[in-house]
């Protein structure tokens, strides 16, 4: 259980944003595991164990069938501004084995982003047994051994006495505190979190729930914590904070720490293993959060029939193409953000946004669900459920806020314009359209039994 949770919480790809804050990184990592990340594992490990089917039967028992569709479309949603940030992430690392200097360059992001994206697409239409073996070990030879390796390079760049490139005395433990702008990238760890809920399924399936499932978040997250942190603060070693990059900081450090040693030959076979681990995280939340929103639609009637039709290997290729439409106008914008790390802060921001949606809505079902139904069956009851509940909703509430604003480490953005740009972003693609579809709604979308 731990170890699925560790699977479903993101790669290093993530990282750089967090790095440029140095030591004070911990406190942005810890602070969210605890408000957000333990509520939500939980909570969604009750819910899942007394209401199978995910997030839509959650909040449709809990508030309204409305609420659960527009949970369930936030799930899929989410994605449509992920898969650009990941795949610029993966367009900069990639530079790495070619021509490093392309990683600064938007058009090449656009290409990479368009290219890779519909190519996954054309790996999924061929079904998930395909999708399975290029997804296998990815978390493995992307994360956790280039993760190791960049530390084990860091500590020792340390212990023979080289000065490092972020200050690490206590002084700078907490963030520098110049307003709230200062500590927008604290929304990057929700970023990193959410996905927790994918899991929950599996809680059935422990010999003792109320027992070991507790004991394996507590363990989860404590691997999540080292698995993020310690890569964090390798990349603060080796690179000054105002040189870090949002998508290429990782294979910056990489280069710079393999320099030192002499070892650059390695550089490129680690840009690969990277890029097969982010690939392998891509193929697999691409076919899944569509398929959960394909079948609530069929059962219910949410969508229009043509986006229900299936391909002759059973995958959802029409909605997948929709959103592929939309991802490409996305990465096209890459080419026009003259700051590759600033269009993907904003993209990865508004997929948090989005996201952030879906876990209030499952947080007030699930306290809804303890009170009207206290007797109903469940294999697991969440300790201090209602408390776990307010923390995680209020943390999600304030990430969300917070998230609207522009960090300050991205230089000087005019605050109102760009909050208003997010917001309006985060409505028009979180609650707009599943609003709408659900009134718009007509009998004959509704597939027979």
């Amino acid at each position: 259980m731990a170890m699925l949770t560790l699977g479903s919480v993101g790669d290093l790809g993530a990282t750089p944003a967090t790095a440029v804050l140095g030591l004070a990184s911990v406190v942005v990592y810890v602070l969210p595991a605890i408000v957000f990340l333990v509520p939500a594992s939980l909570v969604s490990a009750e819910l899942s164990s007394g209401w199978p089917g995910g997030v839509y039967n959650w909040v449709s028992e809990g508030i309204s069938p409305r609420m659960g569709f527009v949970a369930i479309w936030c799930q899929f949603a989410q994605t449509t501004f992920y898969y650009p940030a990941v795949l610029a992430y993966v367009a900069s690392t990639l530079a790495y084995v070619f021509a490093p200097s392309f990683a600064r360059s938007g058009l090449y992001t656009t290409v990479v982003i368009i290219v890779v994206f519909w190519s996954a697409v054309l790996v999924s239409a061929r079904g998930v047994l395909a999708t399975g073996r290029l997804a296998s070990y990815g978390i493995v030879i992307g994360t956790l051994v280039p993760g190791l390796l960049l530390v084990i390079l860091a500590a020792i760049y340390l212990l023979q006495g080289n000065a490092s490139a972020a200050p690490l005395n206590g002084h700078h433990v907490l963030p520098a505190w110049h307003g709230l702008t200062s500590v927008v990238l604290l929304v990057n760890s929700f970023f990193l979190y959410a996905g927790v809920e994918v899991n929950a399924v599996h809680v059935d399936e422990l010999r003792d729930a109320p027992r070991e499932f507790p004991k394996a978040t507590l363990l989860a997250v404590v691997l999540v914590l080292l698995v993020f942190i310690f890569p964090t603060l390798a990349i603060s070693v080796a690179v000054p904070a105002n040189h870090i990059s949002f998508t290429a900081g990782v294979m910056q450090a990489f280069k710079s720490l393999l320099d030192h040693f002499g070892l650059n030959v390695l550089t490129p076979i680690i840009a690969v293993g990277l890029v097969v681990a982010s690939l392998s995280g891509l193929l697999d939340w691409l076919t899944g959060p569509s398929t959960g929103l394909l079948e609530i639609a069929r059962e219910r009637g949410y969508l229009p029939r043509y986006f229900q039709e299936l391909n002759s290997n059973g995958v959802q290729l029409r909605i997948l193409v929709a959103q592929g439409a939309v991802i490409t106008l996305i990465g096209v914008l890459y080419a026009l953000v003259p700051a590759i790390s600033r269009a993907y802060w904003v993209f990865a921001a508004l997929a948090t946004e989005v996201y952030l949606i879906m876990y209030v809505l499952m947080f007030v079902a699930a306290i809804n669900l303890r009170q009207r139904q206290p007797e109903h069956p469940r294999g697991y009851r969440a300790p201090a459920l209602l408390t776990m509940c307010v923390v995680g909703t209020l943390a999600s509430v304030a990430a969300y806020v917070v998230g609207l604003l522009p960090p300050s480490q991205l230089g000087r953005i005019t605050t109102l314009p760009y909050l208003l740009v997010l917001l309006a972003a985060t409505l028009l693609v979180g609650l707009l359209p599943p609003l709408l579809l659900f009134k718009l709604r007509r009998s004959d979308w509704k597939a027979a039994a």
